[in-house]
């Protein structure tokens, strides 16, 4: 079997195919960087998306446990009054507003 010498390459051509080697591997590394973007990306939506449903469910849950507004009934009294009281800013005496509902003045 013959003897066959090794093909010994110039330091251009190592340093050429480091270069191609170099190239690859950036290229490789953006390929990452823009997998690794996409997925922060859409880890931050669903984050923010799972934010917005917890602060519906603290609002839900503030309502249900804080106190109820409810509309102050008025008494008959307080009705009467406001009556009157609307009678007289139409510009009716009192006087006026008795004969109206049929009761004899007070004096």
């Amino acid at each position: 079997m013959p003897e066959q010498k090794r093909v010994r390459r110039t330091p251009e051509q190592i340093a050429a195919a480091i270069d191609a080697q170099i190239e690859a591997l950036e290229g490789a590394m953006q390929e990452t960087e823009q997998k690794k973007a996409a997925a922060i990306a859409e880890f931050d939506h669903k984050a923010a998306v799972l934010r917005g449903r917890i602060a519906a469910l603290q609002e839900k849950k503030k309502a249900a446990l804080g106190p109820k507004q409810r509309k102050k009934r008025k008494t008959k009294a307080e009705k009467i009054q406001e009556l009157v009281r609307q009678a007289q800013k139409s510009g009716l005496k009192l006087d006026e507003i008795a004969e109206k509902l049929g009761v004899p003045a007070a004096s």
